[in-house]
């Protein structure tokens, strides 16, 4: 492997961590309704588990309100009992072609607590940063002692390869930040 093959290959790796953590965090509540609450929620409809957004248009009309409008209006009990299975512990609302789901204010407590989620789901995503650096930095050494690399480029591609660290963990860092801020508000 050389240089540029593990640069690509670390920072590849380093990216898909924050985009976890991003969609992680798109499933964290706010005070605010967010289509992310209940988009990923498995469906069972036409004999397969389907995530709900590949069944439905999810919307939030009101900061308060999600409304979930299926493309099959057959579907629509299918979609009513997996948000009740969910144990998100919201009550959907059915009128027949549409469901409303109220989302309640939060407490102190409750956002606190989403603050706490916010923080591990930020220290995973680090450490998974860690752990891609301490992978890069062994196929440095190990094309080194192959001779596939020389010892300089090993010491820049480390140094590279802690550049990246440094830069996805401030983004990680970054990202927890504004969604604790955002959980905070009221």
């Amino acid at each position: 492997m050389n240089f540029e093959e593990i640069l690509l290959d670390v920072e590849d790796r380093m990216e898909k961590a924050v985009a976890r953590l991003k969609r992680d965090l798109t499933g964290i509540r706010t005070g605010r309704a967010n289509p992310g609450l209940v988009d990923s929620i498995k469906v069972e409809a036409y004999g397969a588990s389907t995530p709900m957004k590949q069944v439905a248009t999810i919307a939030c009309p009101e900061a308060n309100q999600i409304v979930i409008r299926p493309f099959d209006l057959g579907t629509i009990k299918d979609i009513e009992k997996a948000i009740i299975a969910s144990d998100l512990g919201y009550t959907p609302n059915n009128d027949g072609r549409v469901i409303r789901i109220n989302i309640p204010p939060l407490s102190t407590q409750v956002r606190q607590k989403m603050v706490s989620r916010i923080k591990e789901l930020t220290e995973e995503t680090k450490i998974a940063i860690r752990n891609v650096r301490r992978d890069g930095n062994k196929m440095a050494e190990t094309a080194e002692k192959n001779k596939e690399i020389t010892e300089d480029i090993r010491d820049k591609t480390k140094e590279e390869i802690q550049e990246l660290t440094k830069k996805f963990e401030d983004e990680t860092s970054e990202l927890a930040k504004n969604r604790e801020k955002e959980v905070m508000e009221n």
